[in-house]
């Protein structure tokens, strides 16, 4: 059940009248409710893995209490370990299983042995690295004494499975929903009209945006080698915008969702390619998860205070683990080694925190030094890009290549596909919207909001109307 779709258009409203009309008496209710139609909604992809997400939910709720209730030292590393190792193991089996056989496969038979890789016929479950993050997260925080365990089972579940953040984030912590998880909520208006607009504004993104983009971008990647360098050039920025749109419209949407619920959840985007440099644009581009990998891989391993060697070491590993998170291909983890590269001199020249103020533009000569860092940002972003969007590093090396080496900058894809022309304005105003938003969670809600909203809606049903791309990208992760 996407949040696009026509069956989520009819269940949504039917939880939100239940939530605040049926079971709006007390905590309980509401909580109960909730996971009620969290798991509907993920049996809705796949029933059988709801045993999975329970069962998951179950392991961390116990070996949480567990580890707290715990007198000594060896049981709590016990019962700490084993969260860890299941949890870690059921995602090793169902996501890079197959991934590690192939390619030690691959290897052996490289140096004349031959192996035939023995796979499991398995089906990744969705949303499966991001629930596991949040159980993991939440057994770190009780082992290390940061928080008390949860012994409410109902409202750690929700925690875990709450629906608009199960299938694709934010990345939550139990530091933060839990303590809004376990107080009645009271309907408020204006944070209900917020949540609408924040809602409405995440669908211009996917369908609008997104969807649109995806038409061209795959249109160009799925065949590079008979297309220009120009065309290739604009493959690379429709990709960008693609996965921005589809990715940043399904955390508004889910932000906005919990906002008709009364539960605010993490900011996931900061308009990230307004950024001045790389690691300005990961404190603004899926902001949960590097937040997560940054707090309980980055920081334990050292962080930042140890000798150069260990401060180069713990970004390379961050950075690669993170582009594996993302999925079982070496593409990837190419996509998270080319990141490091780029926040490595940042790094060393200990300059990686210099723009985490507001960017204020004037008419000067910094300002357009502001704007050129900007611009230098976002190709270095699309080359990386290009790398996760490909379906090998052989791919994604060809088609870089191609953009130099071809050399014909004619409008080829331009004038051979219809309303290219019509995309690239449309991402201009866009760009345009965001940039005089920079400021503001969304761009819908203030002033003059109903005439916003309205011509968002008509976007929304204009291209929802041919658009045929309709999964979100983060989904297979």
């Amino acid at each position: 059940m996407f949040f696009n779709s026509f069956a989520f258009t009819v269940f949504l409203p039917i939880v939100f009248f239940l939530y605040w009309f049926v079971f709006n008496k007390t905590k309980s209710s509401q909580n109960a409710l909730l996971i009620a139609a969290s798991y509907y909604f993920y049996s809705c992809w796949d029933w059988r893995f709801l045993f999975l997400l329970i069962f998951s939910t179950f392991l961390d709720y116990y070996t949480g209490i567990r580890i707290e209730k715990s007198s000594d030292e060896k049981s709590r590393k016990f019962w700490f370990w084993l969260s860890i190792i299941v949890n870690l193991g059921f995602l090793g089996i169902f996501k890079y299983y197959n991934f590690f056989s192939a390619s030690f496969a691959q290897m052996f038979s490289s140096i004349g042995f031959k192996a035939g890789p023995i796979l499991l016929d398995v089906v990744l479950p969705v949303g499966i690295s991001f629930y596991t993050f949040h159980g993991l997260s939440y057994v770190i925080d009780i082992y290390y004494k940061r928080i008390k365990a949860e012994y409410n089972f109902v409202d750690y579940s929700l925690f875990v499975s709450y629906f608009p953040l199960l299938v694709a984030g934010p990345i939550e912590r139990a530091t933060h929903l839990l303590p809004e998880i376990k107080v009645k909520r009271e309907f408020n208006l204006e944070k209900a009209k917020e949540g609408v607009c924040q809602i409405i504004w995440g669908l211009v993104k996917k369908v609008v945006i997104a969807d649109t983009c995806a038409t061209y971008a795959n249109a160009i990647f799925d065949n590079y080698t008979s297309v220009n360098s120009l065309s290739l050039i604009l493959g690379a920025i429709y990709f960008a915008f693609q996965i921005y749109g589809d990715f940043s419209g399904y955390s508004d949407m889910a932000l906005g969702m919990s906002k008709l619920f009364g539960l605010d959840l993490l900011r996931n985007f900061n308009y990230p390619y307004f950024s001045r440099d790389i690691a300005e644009f990961w404190r603004r581009w899926h902001i949960s998860l590097s937040s997560w990998f940054r707090d309980y891989l980055y920081i334990p391993l050292g962080g930042s205070k140890g000798g150069t060697w260990m401060k180069i070491r713990n970004t390379f590993i961050i950075f690669v683990v993170s582009g594996f998170w993302h999925g079982a291909n070496w593409t990837y983890v190419v996509w998270g080694f080319i990141n490091a590269l780029y926040f490595l001199p940042l790094l060393l020249s200990n300059s990686n925190r210099n723009n985490m103020d507001t960017i204020q533009l004037k008419f000067n000569f910094d300002s357009v030094k502001v704007i050129l860092s900007i611009l230098y940002t976002f190709l270095l972003t699309c080359v990386a890009w290009v790398f996760f969007r490909a379906k090998t590093i052989t791919d994604a090396i060809l088609y870089l290549k191609l953009i130099i080496t071809n050399r014909d900058f004619s409008f080829q894809f331009l004038a051979n596909e219809r309303y290219n022309y019509e995309l690239l304005l449309m991402i201009v105003v866009f760009v345009v919207v965001e940039w005089n938003n920079r400021n503001r969670t969304e761009p819908l809600s203030g002033k003059k909001s109903i005439f916003k909203l309205a011509l968002a809606i008509t976007s929304i049903l204009a291209f929802g109307t041919y658009s045929d791309y309709k999964e979100f990208i983060y989904f297979q992760f």
